[in-house]
């Protein structure tokens, strides 16, 4: 299946829909109503709202891989197919709705050049040859829209020569700043949102590269250049032509007559042919866009016979949701009027506004580890764009707005007792785990719970309190600062002084904003002690998921770490071995070293990576809360594997959206390049089930740093 670049799958399709016919159309009567700089607030009052959504959108496509299907798979992903699925079932609806309407717009636009054509003709085969490009293939809908925006940007040209050639008669000071909105029926300040809600449908086209999502080379990189760049451009635009048009005609000139724009160009079959291309390349997006919406809500089972309409061809063509469409296309043709349907197409657009604000808004309050967009954007503009897109569906029809969010209830209510099996993990663990016990339900009902809300629990067992003294800081610094630290007392003594001295140091944690409690073992034997308690801790609901184990224990306590990760293991639980230098400690905590196992012979990443993602996440909990800078290296055996070894080093950095600061490939025997250790103040290596306990010690002093080994629990992802 072929791929599409920034420009040809998100930047012409975004720009084409949002150049559309209220640019040609209604512009000229927005300024006459509202003055240049009412028509200049309007247009930048509806691009804030617009470009507020984009950058939310931008930031969640950068997070992860949304796979096809736009917004939909983007708020399935995030809040599950139950809320995907009530959005996106009413916007494939709708999307059918907005395809017919365009058609009817070139049908009116085509009878001004030729009236005696019959009406119903024109639709039908401005209707076959849309869907014959959309059946064709995408590659050749997105050529289609080539020509349109070279047709677009000629009625551009025509503008800008009739400026030229003396269409600006009226002198700046002559045009009316704030007009008295003499073209609206209403009262007070009720004009100017009027007039609002008639120009805002104009900035509702940037769903139509995220549409395109599933067919794109790299959805992450090319939605946010293509959508920010296609909203830059048509603002300057749009501007422009207010300005144009402001001093190119009278205000009874641009209230009473909406082809004004096309009678002051230059050439004005040029611009008619502006407005049949705009009519026909939303169509042509439109298409497109609902056919994958209905293709990823098959491959998710949102709608029955799923398994039917995620099917593809071998150009990778959902041929069985294209029928689908084009049968709903033609369905809504046959209504011959939709002037009463027609306000539910800008309201689904203005509720995905809405509801990929909210993901965003949720992700950053959450503050789960597995957020790690690689375009950020300030906390305030997600709410911007929420507040901005519910206030706009208020102002254009506050009661289609009610039906529309009431329409999304009711979907949602019969997803919601479908039981949809999610196939792909969302943040409703983390979101309702916030909700304490309620929430847990939920949680628990999750399939997939652990790896994008996954966060350092640690469980720290102690028969020394000096050792946990000991270990403070660098606990502290791995839960920080939405993980935990369980204190696990193992002694005979019970509730004496070991008990004591943990609560207190309990209490520290907490004043750190580590959330800790302590649990006591009354037994003599250290590794008992452990693995009764973290077996009966499984059955926590909040229950850790890392043990902690300390080389600050006493000797007899260490001696048996070997069947405390053993147990560990078989519980599916990681494990860390924390090895403080003597002399070192934790120094500067500026740099991290983590070492990667070699991956040869392939050095390919591998779905479930390769046993050292807890490493991984650890360094990068280390940097954010040392402001620290993380190396990762790899050994090789074999000089030619250096090139391969780089390759999946940065790889890992990729897929795994990590601020690495450098990657090395050491060629040699591992051990003995241990000698050679690039300088840090902590490094990570694996832990390697087998090893007598002094090999930890000694790998300590020949690093000559504090050192964490690491195993994996199997749960942790880096590429969640």
């Amino acid at each position: 299946m072929k791929k599409f670049g920034t420009f040809g799958g998100v930047f012409t399709p975004t720009l084409l829909t949002i150049l559309g016919v209220i640019m040609y159309l209604r512009l000229g009567w927005v300024v006459g109503n509202a003055g240049l700089l009412g028509a200049w607030a309007i247009i930048m009052l509806a691009f804030v709202i617009t470009l507020t959504t984009a950058l939310s959108m931008s930031s969640i496509t950068t997070n992860t891989r949304i796979g096809a299907g736009g917004a939909y798979a983007i708020i399935a992903r995030a809040l599950g197919l139950e809320v995907g699925g009530s959005l996106g079932i009413p916007r494939y609806l709708s999307q059918g709705l907005a395809v017919t309407m365009y058609i009817f717009g070139f049908r009116e636009g085509w009878l001004t050049i030729f009236p005696e054509h019959p009406a119903f003709l024109v639709d039908l085969i401005v209707f076959l040859v849309l869907y014959g490009i959309a059946w064709k293939s995408a590659d050749l809908a997105i050529k289609t829209q080539f020509i349109i925006m070279g047709i677009i940007v000629a009625s551009l040209v025509v503008v800008v020569l009739a400026a030229a050639n003396g269409s600006m008669v009226y002198a700046t000071g002559e045009v009316a700043r704030f007009g008295n909105f003499s073209g609206v029926q209403a009262q007070g300040s009720e004009k100017f949102w009027l007039v609002f809600a008639v120009f805002f449908p104009a900035a509702t086209g940037i769903m139509a590269g995220a549409n395109m999502s599933g067919e794109l080379k790299s959805p992450g990189r090319s939605i946010p250049r293509g959508t920010l760049w296609a909203i830059g451009v048509s603002f300057v635009i749009y501007m422009a032509l207010a300005y144009w048009v402001a001093r190119s005609a009278s205000e009874y000139e641009l209230v009473s007559n909406y082809n004004v724009m096309i009678e002051k160009s230059w050439f004005p079959p040029l611009m008619i042919a502006g407005v049949l291309g705009a009519t026909f390349s939303s169509a042509l997006a439109s298409i497109i866009g609902s056919s994958r919406i209905l293709f990823a809500m098959g491959q998710h089972r949102v709608l029955p016979q799923g398994e039917w309409l995620e099917f593809q061809d071998k150009a990778g063509q959902p041929r069985n949701a294209m029928l689908v469409t084009g049968a709903l296309i033609f369905a809504t043709m046959l209504l011959r009027d939709l002037n009463a349907v027609a306000p539910l197409v800008t309201m689904f657009f203005l509720i995905t506004y809405a509801m990929l604000n909210i993901v965003v808004i949720i992700e950053q309050r959450l503050g789960l580890i597995s957020f790690r967009p690689t375009f950020t954007v300030n906390g305030i503009i997600p709410w911007i764009g929420l507040a901005g897109s519910l206030f706009t569906m208020f102002i254009i029809n506050p009661t289609i707005s009610l039906v529309s969010w009431g329409l999304m209830v009711f979907v949602y209510g019969l997803l919601s007792r479908r039981k949809l099996e999610t196939r792909f993990e969302d943040v409703r663990s983390g979101l309702f785990t916030s909700f304490a016990e309620w929430a847990a339900k939920h949680t628990a009902e999750n399939v997939h719970q652990q790896q994008r809300s996954w966060k350092p629990n640690l469980i720290v067992p102690v028969a020394d309190p000096a050792a946990v003294q000991g270990s403070f800081s660098i606990i502290r610094d791995l839960a920080y600062p939405k993980g935990g630290a369980v204190l696990l007392g193992i002694g005979e003594g019970g509730e004496g002084n070991l008990a004591v001295r943990l609560h207190e140091t309990s209490r520290a944690f907490r004043q750190e904003e580590v959330h800790s409690s302590v649990a006591m073992m009354r037994t003599g034997h250290f590794a008992d002690g452990v693995n009764f308690g973290n077996q009966a801790l499984m059955a926590a609901f909040f229950r850790p998921n890392i043990v902690f184990l300390s080389l600050l224990e006493p000797r007899d306590a260490v001696a048996d770490f070997p069947q405390v990760i053993a147990e560990a293991r078989r519980l599916e639980l990681g494990a860390i071995i924390y090895a403080p230098h003597p002399r070192a400690m934790l120094g500067r905590q500026q740099t991290v070293n983590v070492w990667l196992r070699a991956q040869a012979p392939n050095w390919e990443v591998t779905p479930d990576h390769q046993n050292q993602d807890l490493a991984l996440l650890l360094a990068y909990k280390l940097k954010l809360n040392w402001a620290a800078k993380v190396r990762i290296i790899t050994v090789v055996d074999k000089f030619d594997d250096q090139l391969k070894a780089r390759n999946y080093l940065q790889q890992v950095i990729t897929l795994a959206r990590l601020p690495i600061d450098e990657t090395r490939v050491i060629h040699g025997n591992f051990f003995e390049q241990l000698d050679h250790t690039p300088p840090a103040d902590v490094n990570f290596f694996g832990i390697h089930p087998g090893n007598e306990m002094d090999y930890y010690t000694d790998t300590t002093e020949r690093v000559g740093t504090t050192c964490l080994f690491v195993l994996d629990s199997g749960h942790e992802n880096i590429f969640a």
